[in-house]
């Protein structure tokens, strides 16, 4: 073991990834078929959606990018935790009825029910491209971070024993592994960053000693349009372009909807999730700030680690922290890794194989299972395309496929009579620009290019570009469709018949989360 941690840290993380894996293996022993397997028999109740919807998304990336994010700007990069609170909003009001009712197995199998066959391909291979690139990649390469500071290990090396541990209750146990593991280490990572969260403010002094030995920039949410990361026109128009993609519209996310038991638990279980959103910014990008109070010579995505290999934290608690953290990535890999098997299964296998059993389902998501596992081990040098703030290279990587997909979802909502074959072209054009926007960055990033002719490309504030690739995916689709003559697309809303009861705690639950997120944007405005 390296010094940082000693003995009895050490027994506590591993002794932690022993029970994390038999909570996953256990589940092999209780899933039957397809809905077990792919969604837990779809009876999960709104506590664990909740938790779930909130696990799932939280990993390395947020726990190290947050925390080097707010090291340099301050509490800016937590707009996109408090923009994601109104989607969860959104998801669970509005499109939680449409997606239990549809009775679809995934989030691009909904796609095809309302835009066809072509459309749903199409939106299920960029699903898994997105998993691989915007999810996997970056998750091992802050998990590497942590892990080369704490345990001297290389990223390759962390990242195989992380792919392997996570992979292989996944490959066994399914959603339900992912499920019933993710609220064990829900509890342990919330209380964790907690305590993590506490220490740092305690060695600086406390909050009041916080404001003032940091600038007072680093306590506004919004910052001037000219910001090169942050500028208040793209934090209010572009963040939730993607936002409605991650939260509404991919599977990764969308996967714990069509889990719920019913239309009710899956409204509750995106409102407590909601709830759960307003921490990150207390728990993750406070952290960050503290360690430049007390490391100033601090540099790249090293805010959380420092704090971490420090005196500061004891014995004990360090390997509960480090705990947390292993969970946090176990628990977004599995996730992912669960997605990309059902996507496959049942929207690229499925329709070319009507006639398959369930247990043959099963066996062909178990397989693609390794796959999944073995060419994420292969794209492993590929995390060098990341940059020093891994938080915003997940955002930005995410701005780059959303926007064409977040139209096509709004057309579906808003507009009536919109030829299949209109969305089509409009989703591939659009993909096209944002995929080599992703391109030239990552190039330009490596090295390989520099002042060439697309180098206009990448001048564009990335949520910006967000916005401008919106209305380009929506231009292309308007003028498709009043050229081409195909199918109509059909109504989104027939399925609003499964709206369920709108209970009075969900009112009040929406209405308190609301004000809490709109109370933080004021007081840091």
């Amino acid at each position: 073991m390296n010094n940082v941690i000693n003995i009895y840290d050490g027994i506590i993380i591993i002794g932690y990834l022993l029970v994390i894996i038999a909570v996953g293996l256990y589940s092999k022993f209780k899933d039957k078929g397809v809905d077990d397997y792919f969604l837990a028999g779809r009876n999960l109740n709104w506590v664990v959606v909740g938790f779930s919807l909130f696990v799932t998304n939280i990993s390395s990336e947020h726990l190290i990018g947050l925390a080097e994010s707010g090291s340099q700007r301050g509490l800016a990069v937590g707009q996109y935790e408090l923009i994601a609170i109104f989607l969860l909003v959104l998801l669970g009001w509005a499109l939680a009825p449409l997606y239990k009712k549809s009775g679809a197995l995934t989030s691009p199998q909904f796609f095809g029910i309302v835009y066809g066959e072509k459309n749903r391909k199409l939106f299920a291979g960029l699903t898994i491209f997105s998993h691989f690139f915007t999810k996997i990649l970056v998750t091992l390469f802050a998990g590497g971070i942590l892990f080369n500071a704490v345990l001297g290990w290389s990223l390759f090396s962390s990242a195989i024993i992380i792919i392997l541990a996570s992979g292989i209750y996944t490959l066994i146990g399914g959603f339900s592994a992912v499920i019933r593991t993710q609220i064990f280490q829900g509890v342990l990572f919330l209380i964790t960053s907690a305590i993590f969260a506490f220490i740092g403010l305690r060695e600086v002094g406390g909050v009041e000693q916080l404001f003032q030995k940091l600038p007072a920039d680093y306590f506004q949410m919004f910052k001037p349009m000219d910001d090169p990361e942050f500028p208040w026109t793209g934090i209010l128009f572009g963040a939730p372009i993607i936002a409605f993609w991650y939260w509404c519209a991919d599977n990764y996310i969308v996967q714990r909807i069509l889990a719920a038991r019913s239309v009710d638990d899956a409204r509750k279980g995106t409102l407590f999730a909601g709830f759960l959103k307003i921490f990150p910014i207390f728990l993750f990008v406070i952290p960050g700030m503290t360690a430049v109070v007390l490391y100033p010579e601090l540099k790249g995505n090293y805010a959380y680690t420092s704090l971490l290999v420090s005196d500061i934290i004891p014995a004990g608690v360090k390997g509960l922290i480090i705990a947390g953290f292993f969970g946090a990535m176990m628990s977004s890999l599995s996730a992912a890794f669960n997605s990309i098997a059902v996507v496959y299964t049942i929207d690229f296998y499925k329709p070319s194989h009507p006639d398959a059993t369930e247990r043959t389902l099963v066996l062909v998501g178990r397989m693609t299972t390794i796959i999944v596992v073995v060419l994420t081990l292969v794209l492993v040098p590929f995390v060098k395309i990341i940059n020093n703030q891994i938080y915003l290279f997940l955002q930005s990587a995410q701005a780059y496929v959303s926007a064409p997909i977040t139209a096509a979802f709004i057309a579906a909502l808003f507009v009536k009579n919109i030829n299949v074959k209109s969305v089509f072209l409009a989703l591939a054009a659009g993909e096209t620009v944002g995929l080599l926007r992703f391109a030239v960055e990552s190039m330009d990033r490596s090295g390989y290019i520099s002042n060439g002719a697309l180098s206009f490309l990448i001048n564009i504030n990335y949520l910006h570009f967000a916005i401008l690739l919106f209305v380009f995916t929506l231009t292309v689709m308007f003028l498709f469709n009043a050229i081409l003559k195909s199918r109509y697309a059909n109504p989104i809303f027939q399925f609003t018949a499964a709206s369920g009861v709108y209970d009075k705690k969900s009112i009040v639950l929406s209405g308190v989360v609301l004000f809490l997120t709109i109370g933080i944007w004021f007081f840091f405005s």
